[in-house]
């Protein structure tokens, strides 16, 4: 996925878990020249909310390991990527990074949303965790979407 790979570069050119906020701000707008340095703030607080990036005081750490995502050379990523993902989208984002088609996970999942009579975000939630996946971050933001 290209979020995932955009937060992972800075940390994996650097060798490090944690930059501040600036540093990475810097290694995607100037370093790398992919976002100017408001969309580079912008990408912090959409990679925040998917649980890809923690802040702690000023700085940043990636919750993930930076050295087992693949960031090929030619690699660049779209403005896509600065756009919040509703909770199903990340719940399917992850089911198809683990291997499943994504027509085969929305038919199953849309399946299972009707059998079970659940929102779509539950059905997702529970077709990831049928399949092995831990989303327990995203099945907890799930439920407190309902209520």
């Amino acid at each position: 996925m290209s979020l995932r790979r955009a937060v992972a570069a800075p940390f994996r050119h650097r060798g490090v878990e944690r930059l501040s906020e600036s540093e990475f701000v810097v290694a995607l707008s100037l370093d790398r020249d992919w976002f100017s340095p408001d969309q580079a703030k912008r990408l912090i607080d959409v990679a925040t909310g998917e649980g890809l990036l923690e802040r702690i005081e000023d700085d940043v750490r990636v919750t993930f390991d930076p050295g087992a995502v693949d960031v090929p050379e030619e690699f660049s990523p779209d403005e896509s990527v600065l756009q919040q993902r509703s909770t199903f989208e990340q719940l399917l984002g992850r089911i198809v990074e683990d291997g499943t088609e994504k027509q085969t996970a929305v038919a199953e999942i849309n399946q299972l949303q009707a059998e079970l009579a659940i929102s779509i975000e539950a059905a997702a939630a529970l077709y990831a965790r049928r399949q092995g996946l831990n989303v327990t971050d995203l099945a907890e933001r799930a439920a407190g979407e309902l209520g």
